[in-house]
């Protein structure tokens, strides 16, 4: 059997990415925490900690991790009788779902607390099958082993720009010649998202040049502000698109994105209400298909 304060005290330390951090979340001392740490790693017999600024965990540690965070959520299940233990769960999300959706979902579960890593919806599946995290919102159909998958419905984009950078690139219309000179809006060096519309649409195989604005908001903003063109949610560019703020670069070409809820087997009824949340909300807010 483990020792469970150890491995409490092994979470708080990769979350919070400090022995102090820890030892305040904790209510112990620093000297309790770097204790426990050290006696785990002796059971385990490897090291479960890379100390540095913020300490991060070997693959090791970050399994025990999930583990103990895993069990406090099995817990927090047992019985409405009983006290229900604070539960934290971790998830992987893409920017754009946690910037429109997915947090009203979150919100009917007061009694977790949510450790969310943000990864491009075509990489957030990795962090599961990493065993990093406990369920991931992802684009990728096929779930990791030991994992179910649901489909949640379509994320849609659509790609805009301000009619004043349509005027300065665009305005002898939208090519694929006008748009390898047209900065182009990326949100980080996974984004595929906009080479992949215009390869789409206009059969480019080059790389425009780019913007890399790692924020959904101020993906937005640049484009609202004529930095450059993007795919934008659609729920988040609705209201420019009436006013005209924003316009598409191309009429009734609405780029859409299947998003898929996928999560541990072993703990699929721990995570049964959430999951119920997660599918309520993507059916209210999400694209569905007809055969949905």
């Amino acid at each position: 059997m483990f020792d469970y304060d150890q491995l409490e005290t092994l979470a708080a330390v990769l979350r919070t990415g400090s022995f102090d951090a820890a030892a305040a979340e904790l209510h112990v001392t620093q000297s309790a925490v770097s204790q426990r740490i050290r006696q785990l790693e002796e059971r385990i017999g490897s090291p479960l900690v890379l100390r540095g600024h913020p300490c991060t965990g070997t693959e090791a540690g970050l399994r025990l991790a999930r583990h103990a965070e895993e069990v406090a959520l099995l817990e927090s299940q047992v019985s409405d009788a009983l006290p229900r233990p604070s539960a934290r769960l971790r998830i992987a999300v893409n920017a754009d779902s946690l910037a429109t959706w997915v947090l009203p979902a979150l919100a009917e579960h007061p009694s977790h607390y949510f450790d969310l890593v943000v990864d491009d919806q075509d990489h957030s599946a990795d962090w599961l099958k990493r065993g990093e995290v406990s369920a991931a919102v992802t684009s990728v159909a096929r779930p990791p082993k030991g994992c179910d998958s649901v489909k949640l419905g379509n994320f849609r984009y659509i790609a805009t720009a301000s009619p004043d950078f349509i005027s300065r690139y665009l305005s002898t219309g939208v090519t694929a010649a006008n748009l390898l000179q047209a900065p182009m809006l990326v949100f980080n060096m996974k984004d595929d998202l906009q080479y992949t519309w215009i390869k789409e649409y206009f059969q480019v195989i080059h790389r425009p040049k780019s913007h890399l604005i790692p924020s959904t908001q101020g993906f937005v903003d640049a484009a609202l502000l004529g930095m450059g063109w993007g795919l934008n949610p659609e729920a988040l560019v609705r209201d420019h698109l009436r006013s005209g703020a924003l316009v598409p670069l191309i009429p009734d070409a609405e780029y859409d994105i299947p998003l898929f809820w996928q999560s541990s087997r072993l703990m699929s009824r721990a995570l049964a209400p959430l999951e119920r949340s997660i599918r309520r909300v993507a059916q209210q807010e999400l694209i569905q298909d007809q055969s949905n």
